[in-house]
């Protein structure tokens, strides 16, 4: 069995009847890269069809495919974060399951994270989104300027659902993420400038699908909330701090032992923190017993500037 050496995350709600096209737009490309070197992680966040059993018939013959199921919907954000903490190689591409941004531009994204810690796919030309109506393209222009009233974030293209992540890096913002409605991106492109992550937006081509589940119109009413809510959130995790010779080996052991995965160690000086999901404080007392560290929580401030490892 060949190691993969990347990971493709495919969020996916409802998708039954559009899995097997989005399979087909990416089989192309799974040549190129390699399905026996490319992990797909797909998180069926709640669906209510049979998107389940239409994933396993789609995707199940291939050598690495994983699925991981929310017990009810919980957004778009969630799923990506989970994704995120499930996947298990160094480079990371998060694509819609009806691969709307062509799947030819995985290589270059993957090109980009040899260099960088973020590598989002961007739709803008010149400045600007074109989509197919007057009327969502001014939608987009508006939602443009209020991300960077918000939050002072200037990449043209937070929305774009294909971007790239180097694994600890993308873990380490999964960890810390809360919003899990239309401006989970917005959120994520926030505490990267942050926590001062590289970024490199690559230029993808995007198509028009039929059927899909986001809709702007319908998520107004909790848009400008989030939007408001991200530079006023009090962004922690809880964290193990051990010493700063802690090896690998020895996180991973106390891991498995305190039944944590997903996790991160950001190294500085004479510390180094296992970041634990907000929900992981009974793993984290296991692992601060196990290792002999302190359980307390770290701000954004602490964890920017970081080494960072995927455990």
């Amino acid at each position: 069995m060949a190691v993969p050496t990347q990971s493709l995350v495919i969020p996916a709600f409802n998708e039954a009847a559009r899995l097997a096209a989005g399979f087909e737009r990416l089989r192309p490309t799974l040549e190129i890269i390699g399905a026996n070197r490319t992990e797909i992680v797909m998180v069926d966040d709640g669906s209510t069809d049979a998107t389940m059993r239409v994933a396993h018939q789609v995707y199940g013959h291939l050598e690495h495919f994983r699925l991981v199921q929310h017990a009810h919907n919980m957004g778009k954000g969630a799923a990506v974060r989970t994704g995120l903490a499930h996947a298990r190689f160094n480079k990371v591409i998060v694509a819609d399951a009806d691969m709307s941004i062509r799947p030819e531009h995985f290589v270059n994204i993957l090109d980009a994270l040899e260099r960088v810690s973020m590598a989002p796919g961007s739709r803008a030309l010149d400045g600007k989104i074109r989509y197919e109506t007057w009327s969502r393209t001014l939608s987009g222009a508006a939602f443009h300027a209020l991300v960077r009233h918000y939050t002072q974030t200037t990449l043209r293209d937070t929305q774009c659902g294909c971007k790239g992540f180097q694994l600890a890096p993308g873990r380490l913002l999964a960890q810390l993420g809360f919003v899990t409605g239309f401006a989970y991106d917005v959120e994520l492109f926030y505490l990267a400038r942050h926590l001062e992550f590289s970024i490199e937006p690559v230029a993808v081509t995007w198509d028009d699908i039929a059927g899909s589940t986001v809709h702007f119109a319908n998520a107004k009413r909790t848009l400008l909330s989030d939007l408001r809510s991200i530079p006023r959130t009090k962004y922690q995790c809880p964290v193990v701090e051990l010493d700063a010779k802690v090896t690998l080996d020895d996180v991973r052991r106390a891991a498995l032992e305190a039944r944590a995965a997903g996790l991160i160690v950001a190294r500085a000086g004479e510390s180094a923190l296992v970041v634990m999901p907000r929900d992981g404080a009974v793993a984290a007392m296991g692992i601060a017993e196990s290792l002999q560290g302190r359980l307390r929580t770290a701000s954004l401030d602490e964890l920017r500037g970081r080494s960072l490892e995927a455990v």
